[in-house]
């Protein structure tokens, strides 16, 4: 399923994997790949792919959605080297695309055919005395893991926080489309926190993602929807791509 808001579309194709396209402009994608999301699909048509760390780090996921002339933005502690999985290596995708890696501070400016696109990341991770902190401050993704971006994508602006709790700073940014994380199991934020920083956030827009691919990230979509729509957010669902 497809949701239009406008002239902008949203489609999450499963785990981290959202499209988005504004009409008559350009298309990025979000963490393309992992856990057979994308088999058989191959659109090859993203002016931008981003990638928030090593756990959504997959090549074969971007070069299914990414167009020739495609920039990926990278952030720069993913690892090809250190992930423990058979990939690519990022030099090896420069050899094809604009790679450009960033921190959790930058600020990218994207030149497309179809427009530009300004790609903003931000820092975030698991508190390590948050919600998914084991009794040691231990957590899965702890600060410098990986990043969010908010991307600027025709007259949207697009929060995806990648694998991180829902963190206060989120608040404050000027966000059109929230994709909200909603999976939990101790890895991410789950979808009472956040239905709670949608309310705080106020986007025009909630879309919740990277749930039900596995018994871990086990959440209740509708639950979530109606806790957002209660608080008078606008929120579409995609059931169909949770079970993919």
């Amino acid at each position: 399923m497809t949701v239009r808001y406008d002239d902008f579309s949203v489609e999450w194709l499963g785990y981290a994997t959202a499209r988005l396209e504004a009409e008559d402009g350009p298309v990025a994608y979000t963490d393309p790949g992992r856990y057979g999301v994308l088999d058989d699909y191959w659109a090859r048509d993203g002016d931008l792919v981003v990638v928030t760390h090593d756990h959504h780090y997959d090549p074969e996921g971007i070069r299914s959605v990414a167009a020739e002339d495609a920039t990926l933005v990278i952030y720069e502690a993913v690892d090809s080297d250190g992930i423990d999985r058979d990939v690519e290596s990022i030099e090896s995708l420069a050899a094809d695309y604009d790679v450009v890696r960033v921190d959790d501070e930058a600020r990218v400016d994207v030149e497309t055919p179809a427009g530009d696109v300004t790609v903003w990341s931000v820092a975030a991770y698991n508190d390590p005395e948050g919600p998914n902190a084991d009794a040691d401050g231990s957590v899965t993704h702890p600060p410098g893991l990986g990043c969010g971006f908010l991307l600027g994508v025709g007259d949207r602006t697009v929060f995806w926080p990648g694998d991180s709790d829902a963190l206060d700073g989120f608040a404050e940014l000027d966000v059109s489309v929230f994709l909200a994380n909603i999976g939990g199991g101790g890895i991410v934020s789950d979808r009472h926190a956040a239905a709670e920083l949608a309310e705080a956030m106020d986007p025009d827009l909630v879309v919740p993602i990277h749930y039900d691919t596995f018994e871990q990230l086990a959440a209740d979509g509708e639950a979530f929807a109606g806790d957002v729509a209660s608080r008078s957010i606008p929120v579409a669902l995609d059931a169909r791509s949770a079970n993919q």
